[in-house]
């Protein structure tokens, strides 16, 4: 790849939205609270993890639905959807209904393959044998295709409603939402698809070792595919773990990093049949933690940095780590509040725009 210059335009988080098992409440609020504090400190977007049998957000559409009474201003997405569980017709229904709802804010991250514990959810998510479900790309391209707001049947077709007869189609129809389509890439089949098929393109800090042991390697390979391959027009969002001593007191500094320690071993080699690769934890004070992002041969070739926020923490922490992050390292990396402003921008009717 040519050297060029970072210049980060966009920056976002992502949240895993943790809770106590016996008061899911309690953290589902703290989660809502750590979005508008994002948002009042000028974070460009907020993301949520879907994730199922943990003490997490097991639906990305509920959550970010009450999101978008909370907040005003920032994008909201979710990172990622495995699609293998959803219906693309009734997906596409909620979540055009969430971008409906955040007045045009919404951003659609979705895998595909077979789901996590397949075994345990599939006899429940599909009413029994789940064996020869497709688990495929083409289940996202029916999602997104659901999107676009084509009218159902041919030119004849009506339907008899309360509001008198209609031409159907999936409603609410949210204009320009099939353009905020992203997908998680690990490996170069993904990132090719990613960009053959006009998605815009979640990469972070676990991919797939293919002919190479090191991380930034493959990928930087991913990177190149996904923009040969169509791509290049399109939106590349960095995911990296980031957490900033500076702001946390002697104890929480320590937690952090022990935190760091135990995730390092999984770092120096490929891990399991996919070998899977991990890139370090990004944990120090700020000007340690931007020197190695300087160093990162990544992030100068995209504008949009996502500080992905560890699960294991509280939210006090949490907060400190979006400030810390947000004052102290995203301006020396060619984010100013100018540029901040411009990426939360949004047009007064975003579904006449």
């Amino acid at each position: 790849m040519t050297e060029h210059k970072i210049s980060i335009d966009h920056i976002g988080f992502l949240t895993p939205g943790n809770y106590a098992s016996d008061d899911p409440l309690a953290g589902l609020e703290q989660t809502l609270r750590l979005l508008e504090y994002g948002e009042r400190l000028g974070f460009a977007s907020a993301w949520v993890r879907q994730r199922h049998l943990e003490p997490g957000i097991s639906s990305a559409a509920a959550f970010l639905a009450a999101a978008t009474q909370r907040t005003d201003r920032i994008q909201l997405g979710t990172a990622v959807i495995p699609i293998g569980y959803e219906n693309p017709y009734r997906l596409a229904e909620d979540l055009s209904t969430v971008d409906v709802l955040s007045r045009g804010r919404l951003n659609i991250g979705l895998s595909a393959g077979r789901p996590p514990h397949v075994d345990l959810i599939g006899p429940l998510a599909f009413d029994g044998d789940w064996s020869a479900s497709d688990f495929s790309h083409q289940r996202v391209l029916r999602f997104a295709d659901n999107l676009r707001g084509a009218f159902l049947g041919d030119e004849h077709t009506v339907i008899k409603t309360p509001f008198g007869p209609q031409r159907p189609r999936l409603q609410p129809h949210a204009k320009g939402l099939v353009d905020r389509l992203w997908y998680g890439g690990g490996s170069l089949r993904s990132a090719r698809w990613a960009g053959e098929n006009g998605f815009n393109l979640l990469i972070g800090n676990v991919t797939t070792g293919e002919q190479t042991n090191d991380f930034f390697e493959a990928q930087a390979r991913q990177l190149e595919t996904y923009r040969q391959a169509g791509g290049a027009e399109k939106r590349v969002a960095l995911g990296r773990v980031i957490v900033p001593l500076d702001g946390a007191n002697a104890s929480t500094r320590r937690r952090y990093l022990d935190y760091a320690a135990s995730r390092h071993e999984r770092t120096l080699t490929p891990q399991g049949e996919r070998r899977t690769l991990f890139a370090s934890d990004l944990v120090g004070t700020s000007e340690q933690i931007l020197e190695r992002l300087l160093a990162d041969p990544i992030l100068p070739h995209v504008r949009e940095l996502r500080l992905e926020l560890p699960y294991e923490f509280e939210h006090d922490e949490y907060r400190q780590i979006l400030d810390d992050v947000f004052t102290r390292i995203a301006p020396e990396l060619g984010w100013s509040p100018t540029k901040g402003e411009a990426a939360r921008t949004l047009p007064a009717n975003p579904a006449a725009a």
